[in-house]
């Protein structure tokens, strides 16, 4: 009896150790399996955007965001700091002692994410595509002058132009539309402009799931030929509205806000002055600019432009207005881009009395007991034009509608919306208009390309410039200049005479702003203005 029953108790308590063994081990490996999903969370980075990321697309525009299109796409050349132009899906290049003849010698080590070849074929199919839809892409200067594409062997593509253009390879670094999506991404009929089958791409990153306006996962691209990145995955989380990605970010939903006007400056101050957070502002991407019409009777006198910029507390109103985080411009163009760091150009300081002085001398006077200054019996009222979804540009047009009152000039101030500001731009249809240039990698090539196109608003700013022609003429020589020396000359001559005669006014330098958690180091704004940070940013486990 006392076997049998010592026997079960022995098999009972077997059993009961296999159970309580069982369940242990099921209970570890729930634990590990939610310790290894933690980790994979852990090593996500999530952003917040105010759009859907779009069809991911490399060779068409918007909906598509550029940031999200550099993810996964790569140029033939790269932009870095100070403008230096680098190797990328090309090792190295030469350009004709003409400049119409590009020889690239393409990296050998380069694949898809699916695992096919990039290579000098895959190089001309993409070319060729974007070349059949130069309705689209005209913009681009070096694309209209594309006379042949050539595949010299399986690593070596030329491209021959019909015309020298110095910023071709500048222009290669731009985001879109010149970058490369392999064989299984091309529609049957090879028309990209519809559509893409998948976004095959070269780039460190893989589009892993997306749901419109929603979210898209991006998952790191493990054989990438270059930097792996640090982080796993990047989610990017739609939220239109600003006020809303600052609280997600509060509430630690996201790690990471980044770009320009993705949150107010003002959000951006209160959140870096709780010291709960790292923050981040760039080098100077573009200037805020002040475009005013020379070929408007009351502005195209250049002692009044010059009065109305010598009228406005330009510090003041800057470090009011953006908290301090845009820095006051002395130059038209950030002098961070090519052909713009040793330009010296003529200070304008704030100085109500010359104003005033110069306002007289060019005949618009102060009649007694009145407080607009007139010539002639006309009024010296002018119109200035904002973008209405822009509080930067309706809070300095409204500071310069008060300054410059003070010295006898009227400014009616007027809000549209950004399509109507560009359209009227184009149109000549405005007195001073607020722009911006377009910054790295498309400056100062592209600014000076925009200044000199007819039915452009800068063609008509600078119509009472006396060396207009002049300026025209050696505008269109720069491009096709192959001496280095003689660009920088002509550069230096056309922004000099641009900003002294006063018909465009720098404002301020825009910057991009970054603020992430804690855990979130190695954050690095990249020189491109349109290209992602990613790479090397690290999540501290």
């Amino acid at each position: 009896m006392f076997n049998a029953i010592n026997s079960r108790n022995i098999l009972l308590t077997f059993i009961c150790i296999f159970l309580f063994s069982t369940l242990l081990l099921g209970c570890t490996n729930a634990s590990d399996e939610a310790a290894t999903s933690e980790g994979v969370k852990e090593n996500m980075l999530t952003i917040g955007w105010p759009r859907d990321v779009g069809e991911m697309n490399p060779h068409v525009y918007n909906p598509s965001q550029l940031f999200a299109q550099s993810m996964v796409y790569e140029p033939l050349v790269s932009y870095g700091d100070g403008g230096e132009l680098k190797p990328h899906l090309a090792e190295s290049w030469e350009i004709s002692a003409d400049g119409k003849d590009y020889t690239f010698h393409l990296r050998e080590d380069v694949k898809f994410f699916d695992g096919t070849s990039f290579n000098a074929e895959i190089v001309k199919k993409n070319f060729d595509t974007i070349l059949n839809h130069m309705e689209l892409h005209s913009w681009l200067g070096f694309l209209s002058k594309i006379s042949s594409t050539e595949v010299i062997d399986e690593y070596t593509f030329k491209m021959t132009l019909t015309e020298s253009y110095y910023p071709t390879i500048q222009e290669l670094a731009v985001v879109r539309p010149v970058r490369f999506l392999g064989e299984a991404g091309f529609p049957e009929d090879g028309d990209t402009s519809k559509g893409v089958v998948e976004s095959v791409g070269t780039g460190p990153w893989i589009l892993e799931e997306y749901k419109t306006d929603e979210y898209a996962i991006f998952k790191r691209n493990e054989n990438y030929w270059g930097e792996l990145p640090k982080v796993e995955k990047i989610q990017v989380k739609v939220i239109p509205d600003a006020e809303t990605r600052v609280l997600a970010f509060e509430k630690g939903e996201l790690d990471l806000i980044y770009g320009e006007g993705v949150i107010t400056l003002d959000a951006f101050k209160q959140l870096e002055s709780t010291d709960k957070y790292e923050t981040t502002i760039s080098d100077p991407v573009a200037t805020r600019q002040l475009v005013m019409n020379s070929n408007r009777e009351q502005l195209s006198d250049e002692r009044v432009r010059q009065a109305l910029h010598y009228g406005f507390n330009k510090q003041a109103m800057v470090e009011g207005i953006t908290s301090g985080l845009e820095e006051v411009a002395d130059f038209i163009l950030p002098t961070n881009l090519p052909y713009t760091s040793d330009i010296d150009v003529r200070s304008i300081d704030y100085d109500v009395e010359k104003a005033e002085e110069l306002l007289d001398k060019a005949g618009w006077i102060l009649p007694e007991g009145k407080t607009v200054r007139e010539k002639d019996g006309q009024p010296l009222e002018i119109e200035m034009m904002y973008d209405s979804a822009e509080s930067i540009q309706k809070a300095m047009a409204e500071t310069l509608q008060s300054e410059w009152a003070a010295i006898g000039v009227k400014l009616n101030i007027v809000g549209v919306e950004l399509a109507v500001q560009v359209q009227r731009f184009k149109d000549n249809d405005f007195d001073i208009n607020f722009f911006s240039n377009y910054g790295a990698p498309y400056d100062p090539h592209t600014f000076i390309n925009i200044v000199a196109k007819e039915g452009f608003g800068f063609n008509e700013a600078i119509s009472a410039y006396p060396n207009k022609a002049e300026i025209l003429q050696q505008i269109a020589l720069i491009p096709q200049t192959t001496d280095e020396a003689e660009r920088q000359q002509l550069y230096t001559s056309v922004l000099t005479s641009l900003q002294d005669q006063g018909a465009i006014v720098p404002i301020s330098y825009i910057k991009k702003t970054a603020i992430y958690q804690k855990d979130v180091t190695n954050f690095n704004f990249a020189a491109n203005r349109d290209e992602n940070p990613f790479t090397g940013i690290s999540l501290e486990q």
